[in-house]
Parts: structure tokens; sequence; C-alpha cells
């Protein structure tokens, strides 16, 4: 099978895209800590190689689970599938 998204650790909220995934576009995704857990999810925007992709819905408000650990603060919904960048996260390490 062939993955397009990476998930650092198994839990975590986002993982990265390792190819381009257009809208619609129905993509597996693989975690790279443990053996098993992989899944399919819908994009629901373009997401750029290198950047996040929601796995589940995260509320305005909530920590953002990256590496197991949180890396930001959603500051509006966020669906499943969505982009997950600037426009709707805040970073915890660089506090923008």
């Amino acid at each position: 099978m062939r993955y397009k998204v990476l998930v650092h650790v198994k839990g975590d909220d986002v993982g990265v895209a390792v190819e381009e995934i257009a809208p619609g576009e129905r993509v597996s995704f693989v975690s790279l800590d443990e053996v098993g857990f992989e899944g399919l999810i819908e994009a629901l925007d373009p997401i750029p190689t290198g950047h996040k992709i929601a796995l589940k819905e995260i509320s305005s408000g909530a920590n953002v689970i990256e590496y197991g650990r949180p890396i930001g603060i959603a500051i509006s919904n966020v669906e499943a599938g969505g982009l997950v960048h600037v426009h709707n996260i805040r970073s915890l390490r660089w506090g923008g």
C-alpha cells in the first residue's frame, strides 16, 4: 500500500503529507512508531507536501498533538481532513 501521510506517534491529531494531496482525495496514513496503526482520511483542502492534515476533528482552543506532544493551540475548529497550518493553529514553540 502506498501511504501519502505519515503519523509520528499513534494518537497524534495530525499527520504529515509526503506527497501533494488534492481536495476530495482519500489517502492512506501510517504511524512511524506502531506497526499496524494505519487508516484512511479524505482531504478537505489541498495539502502541500510537508504540511499537516488533521486526522480527526480539533476544536478551537484545544491542544494540537504531534510527536505525542502539544505543538500548538487550535485558533478555530479544524475538521478531519483539513489543512493544519498558521491560519488555524498558534504554535506553542514560537508563541505566535
